[in-house]
């Protein structure tokens, strides 16, 4: 029994989510988003909650279960508050700012790394060392953070390079004489 699976998920006010076929669409403040299931499961409305149910007892169903509940609870997290991804810079003169739809970033190379900014995500620098990448849908939003740090992920020596707020970066001693 997947125990995320059990649990429905709720509908705030303002939220309202239909079902048609397997295909599951969320609208709220924020805009709309849509996912579709697995035939190995079945999605209910009933009026404020959305249930997800196995059709089977088979391992991949029960997969499937856990997995679109929560996908179904992210379309709803998504068009209410939105969702965020924070990195941040660091190493000697490496910075970034935004200038129209362009991400320009300086991070140690011998020119700017321009990054065009795709639709569907907002990213902000509130410093010259953060970036701030927002948007409404979860997968989108960790997909452009991990394109943006794919241009300098952080080494392990002094650590220099883009990273995520909450990554911890595993350091190593240098070389000994």
């Amino acid at each position: 029994m997947s125990r995320i699976g059990k649990k429905p998920v709720e509908l705030p006010s303002g939220v309202t989510a239909s079902v048609s076929g397997q295909t599951v669409e969320v609208k709220g403040p924020k805009g709309t988003l849509s996912f579709t299931a697995t035939d190995d499961v079945t999605i209910t409305v009933d009026g404020n909650v959305v249930t997800v149910t196995p059709r089977g007892t088979s391992k991949r169903a029960r997969q499937q279960w856990g997995m679109s509940r929560t996908m179904v609870a992210n379309l709803v997290t998504g068009v209410t508050e939105g969702f965020r991804k924070e990195l941040e810079i660091n190493g000697v003169g490496y910075r970034a700012q935004m200038q129209g739809k362009t991400l320009k970033l300086s991070l140690g190379y011998s020119h700017e790394v321009n990054f065009e900014v795709p639709d569907g995500v907002t990213v902000t620098t509130p410093k010259p060392t953060e970036i701030v990448v927002e948007g409404i849908d979860k997968q989108f939003v960790g997909q452009v953070a991990a394109n943006i740090r794919e241009w300098r992920r952080p080494e392990p020596y002094k650590g220099k390079g883009i990273k995520y707020k909450d990554e911890y970066i595993f350091r190593k001693e240098g070389k000994k004489k």
